[in-house]
């Protein structure tokens, strides 16, 4: 019996890391559909949320395990002068966009504010405690996004975006006795199915945020 779930075991893992991306895809669009089920019949929010963590879960433990036992230094450093200085200025343009945007919507803020509470000091407070509340989860899906997005960036760097990568900068030290464990690791912590998995997550927590918006 254990020698039969062994080699069944083994049969998923080796099939796991010859098509990482068909089973990765297959595994999202079963647990997103029984999310779409879920979303119809309204689920309770512990269940929703338990099937969001589990369609997030391959990719983001795989991913944690490698970058976790990659070393800074293994990381390639083939960017050209050009392209170094290009991405800082992209990142400098989107930062004075940001400020830019929160002071918009900072004194838009705080004129609803005023508006809505007419004036009474403590409406003012509770009104202004309020909005931060509903405001806290949107920026936190986005922080997430960013941070998604930066992870699956260094998986490129790391791992590139093939299915199954020819050559890695994963030390052979990360699960050097297991090197099928070690082959659907690596498989598995695919840059696109990281993006893929963590977006289609943010959008879902958006999605249940509206619906407590609308209920509440």
């Amino acid at each position: 019996m254990r020698e039969g779930m062994r080699r069944a075991v083994t049969t998923a893992a080796g099939a796991v890391s010859r098509h990482p991306l068909a089973w990765g895809l297959a595994w999202a669009l079963v647990v997103g559909a029984i999310l779409s089920v879920g979303l119809v019949l309204e689920w309770p929010f512990a269940v929703m949320s338990t099937l969001l963590v589990l369609l997030l879960a391959p990719s983001a433990i795989t991913t944690v395990v490698v970058l976790k036992a990659t070393p800074r230094d293994h990381l390639p450093e083939r960017d050209s002068i050009f392209g170094h200085f290009f991405v800082r200025f992209l990142t400098l343009i989107a930062a004075f966009f940001a400020w830019s945007a929160s002071v918009v919507i900072g004194a838009a803020i705080s004129t609803a504010i005023q508006l809505e509470a007419e004036g009474r000091e403590d409406e003012v407070v509770d009104t202004g405690f309020a909005i931060m509340a509903a405001l806290l989860p949107l920026v936190a899906i986005v922080l997430w996004v960013a941070f998604i997005v930066r992870c699956a960036w260094f998986l490129a760097r790391i791992r590139g975006w093939r299915a199954r990568p020819t050559r890695t900068e994963v030390p052979d030290s990360m699960l050097a006795g297991r090197p099928l464990g070690r082959a659907v690791v690596i498989a598995l912590a695919n840059p696109a199915l990281l993006l893929l998995t963590g977006l289609v997550v943010s959008a879902g927590v958006l999605i249940g945020i509206e619906f407590e918006f609308e209920l509440n």
